[in-house]
């Protein structure tokens, strides 16, 4: 399995170990966690284009809302 090494804020440590407590995992499971979901949901959005005019966000092709 590759490996990465991150470096993170004393605060953040925190609020991490925290969140691994409160779901019963480890450190390293709970940050492995957050990555594979993250990872899952950009595959989701491919082109999720933000668009600032509202006039073209209304006119879009882009199926969005209730089918």
């Amino acid at each position: 399995m590759p490996q990465i090494t991150i470096d993170i804020d004393d605060k953040v440590y925190k609020v991490l170990s925290a969140r691994a407590r409160k779901n019963l995992m480890t450190m390293r499971e709970q940050a492995e966690d957050i990555i594979r979901r993250s990872a899952a949901n950009s595959k989701k959005s491919t082109s999720s284009d933000k668009v600032d005019d509202t006039l073209v966000a209304v006119f879009s092709r882009n199926k969005r809302g209730r089918k």
